[in-house]
């Protein structure tokens, strides 16, 4: 079982965020389906969130809600991330999310990365903002992202959308099937046991002195 993970921007209802969110979910999902995975997934939607991700930034510590929230991004062995573009960046809401995001939940996790803008002008949110970002936060970015305009969500531009949509979910899907399930990271474990061996060394070079 392949499970995803979808994490929406989108600071409006209905939201043009969310609706490029579920478009891509839909097109990975069925990639997967015709390569005989199976798929479950889980949508973080940050408007309702925006509270709770402000006083952990103030207090250090999430509330239960948001904690349900990174638990989802720990148990995924995928990440679709979509935000709208504020002068050519993503938005206050959406970073702030995952600054306070646990250390290394994301460590070579596969993300698919997409936004919404009123123009093309901010196209370049994908390679100047999130894919530095990602790759910070040690995830394996997808090659292709998606941006999507205003008018990208008319009827008189065809389906040059969709066709994007579907180029990103089939690389993406080639991504999550060569990375298989994603190894869930224990930070404190990990720091604990680097702790003990380096204890163990130092007790181990005082019994030969």
């Amino acid at each position: 079982m392949t499970k995803l993970a979808v994490v929406s921007g989108g600071l409006r209802e209905p939201s043009s965020t969310r609706l490029l969110a579920d478009r891509i979910l839909a097109a990975v999902t069925a990639q997967l389906t015709d390569s005989g995975a199976s798929v479950s997934s889980s949508v973080v939607e940050l408007r309702t969130l925006g509270r709770p991700i402000m006083d952990a930034m103030l207090t250090g510590f999430p509330t239960g809600e948001l904690e349900s929230a990174f638990e989802t991004l720990a148990e995924a062995d995928g990440l679709i991330a979509v935000t709208p573009a504020f002068n050519a960046s993503f938005s206050g809401l959406f970073k702030s999310f995952f600054d306070v995001l646990p250390e290394e939940t994301l460590s070579d996790l596969p993300v698919l990365i997409a936004a919404t803008g009123g123009t093309e002008r901010h196209s370049l949110v994908l390679e100047h903002a999130l894919r530095p970002m990602f790759s910070y936060l040690h995830a394996v970015v997808s090659p292709t992202g998606v941006y999507a305009a205003t008018d990208d969500f008319g009827a008189s531009q065809g389906d040059a959308l969709g066709e994007r949509i579907a180029k990103a979910a089939a690389d993406y899907a080639r991504l999550l099937l060569s990375c298989g399930a994603h190894a869930r990271r224990d930070v404190f474990a990990e720091e604990l046991g680097a702790m003990e061996r380096l204890l163990t060394g130092r007790d181990g070079n005082a019994s030969d002195r």
